[in-house]
């Protein structure tokens, strides 16, 4: 962002009543790979989340969208920049300062198999942040408790005392919703939830999802590379490319009308399944440039067609354009 710009989230806030619930300014992660180069994973990100919404975080693989999400709930410590959840800034918080703010932030992790302990039954999963955070005072509250959850998210409760080799990909999914939302929290960082899942299973937990939200009041944060699946959930939609933010505005407006030109690819690229509807594709051309050693200028303009001198030299800041941010130069142009 240009020196005297307004952080995207202030533009945004003033322009909506919600609250805010979360949001990062000048967000920079990076990892070391030896002493003089480093994976630029997040680069000078500010963003915003508002209570109660799903903001879908899209883009291809190796953009950037899980560390964006892991290290906006502090599972990475960041480079540089600044994180806040409501007033308070995590990123200047000790880690025993900042135990009690873990409560209010979890995550779904993607892969349903590799998230759950083998060795611990339905009930010990669920019950482990219960049991970390001391909510319950009896093994018997906990239980309950465990059982609730368990209602909840469509799992038998005869399935208490099972193992996670027992169940399919869809149900220990569901366990793994149940243990994520066991301590209230505002705020669930849904990382590819249902990307691991058969398509048949896919509607099944994100409708869950969606009545999840409603039930407890969640607010959520959905990384996802599946546009479809994005179209369903979300409110809002964040497009990143190379650790950057191209685009970020209401779903509604962002599907019928991109503005960024690689958003537009994305767009383009969404399968359709009516045979009469066919048509041609322009597909995106070119490799993605190396973490390591991103451009100069705007990062996506190895790959744009519409790219100019300003754009290889150049960055752009976030704007407003027709009712969302774009970081683009010629996004008036097109």
């Amino acid at each position: 962002m240009r020196a005297g710009a307004l952080a995207p989230w202030k533009v945004r806030q003033a322009m909506s009543e919600k609250k805010v619930l979360l949001h990062c300014e000048h967000l920079v992660k990076e990892f070391q790979v030896d002493r003089k180069r480093a994976v630029h994973a997040v680069s000078d990100v500010s963003m915003e989340i508002y209570e109660g919404e799903c903001l879908a975080l899209v883009g291809e693989s190796g953009c950037g969208k899980s560390t964006l999400g892991r290290t906006l709930i502090q599972l990475h410590r960041p480079t540089a920049g600044h994180v806040y959840y409501k007033d308070v800034e995590l990123t200047a918080l000790k880690p025993a300062q900042f135990a009690p703010y873990r409560r209010q932030m979890q995550m779904i992790f993607q892969d349903p198999y590799a998230s759950l302990d083998p060795r611990m039954n339905v009930r010990d999963i669920i019950a482990e942040p219960l049991v970390t955070h001391k909510v319950c005072s009896t093994k018997e509250e906990v239980t309950a408790r465990v059982l609730e959850l368990m209602d909840a998210v469509g799992v038998p409760r005869e399935f208490l005392y099972r193992y996670p080799h027992q169940f399919s990909g869809g149900q220990r999914q569901r366990i793994g919703i149940a243990r994520a939302i066991a301590l209230r929290p505002s705020l669930v960082i849904c990382d590819e939830p249902v990307s691991a899942l058969d398509v048949s299973v896919q509607s099944q937990v994100l409708n869950l999802l969606k009545d999840i939200q409603q039930a407890y009041g969640l607010t959520y944060l959905f990384i996802s590379h599946d546009l479809s699946v994005v179209r369903f959930i979300s409110d809002r939609v964040c497009v990143m490319f190379l650790g950057k933010i191209c685009e970020i505005g209401d779903s509604g407006t962002i599907y019928a009308d991109p503005v960024h030109p690689y958003t537009r690819f994305l767009m383009n690229a969404i399968p359709i399944a009516d045979p009469h509807k066919r048509e041609e594709k322009t597909l995106l051309e070119g490799e993605i440039p190396s973490p390591i050693t991103p451009p100069a200028g705007c990062r996506f303009h190895t790959r744009c067609p519409y790219a100019t001198d300003r754009c290889r030299t150049e960055e752009p800041s976030l704007r407003e354009v027709r009712g969302r941010l774009v970081a683009c130069h010629r996004s008036g142009e097109l």
